[in-house]
């Protein structure tokens, strides 16, 4: 969820038109034409990307006259069918897997059940990525996989990069090098699908 109160102004007499607020966009609200970048006010989450990493200071954030809230409802949504999408990507769908904006792992579920296929389509539904921009691709990533989603990444653009391993993907080999060293993997496996299994309720 996020609550957006802001967006991307764009000064055209500054702006060289190149590309870097759209290659760093994480809902694609911003792109260059003939030279000049252009935002999309509708889709503009206010998160500031561009602004931070425009190299001529060509973006401004300008106040919405009327702030909005950008949040997947679970109230009409399968909440059997979120909670076993979270159960496959090993997450809680109570878990918060972006604490800028406090988003759940069940928002983004029920984003993705609903048809959203690619982290940007994700974020625009429910403000995940819209506020370090770090972090929170990873279980996004990996609740389109459990879906049976592999999202392309954008052509142009440094928005997201690919999965990082989990305890549930370490080989058997790399368990058997580190056991000697106390590194217990299968324990550790077993504990956090207990936290993953705990209290599956769902709910807002």
């Amino acid at each position: 969820m996020r609550a957006v109160t802001l967006y991307a102004v764009v000064d055209v007499d500054k702006c060289k038109g190149c590309t870097r607020c759209e290659r760093v966009c994480p809902v694609l609200a911003i792109k260059v034409e003939n030279k000049k970048a252009v935002v999309d006010p509708q889709n503009c989450l206010g998160c500031a990307n561009c602004e931070q990493r425009c190299p001529e200071m060509a973006i401004t954030m300008a106040p919405l006259e009327q702030s909005r809230v950008v949040h997947e409802s679970l109230a009409e949504v399968d909440m059997a069918a979120v909670i076993d999408l979270c159960r496959r990507a090993h997450l809680h769908p109570k878990q918060i897997i972006c604490y800028c904006t406090a988003t759940r792992a069940g928002e983004v579920a029920a984003a993705v059940l609903r048809g959203a296929k690619s982290p940007e389509e994700i974020s625009r539904r429910t403000g995940v990525r819209t506020g370090c921009k770090v972090e929170c691709i990873q279980p996004v990533l990996r609740l389109l996989h459990a879906a049976g989603i592999a999202p392309e990444r954008p052509a142009r653009g440094y928005q997201w990069y690919g999965l990082t391993p989990t305890v549930w993907d370490i080989p058997e080999e790399v368990k058997k090098k580190y056991a000697q060293r106390g590194f217990y993997f299968d324990e550790d496996r077993k504990l956090l699908d207990s936290l993953v299994g705990a209290g599956e309720k769902g709910g807002e």
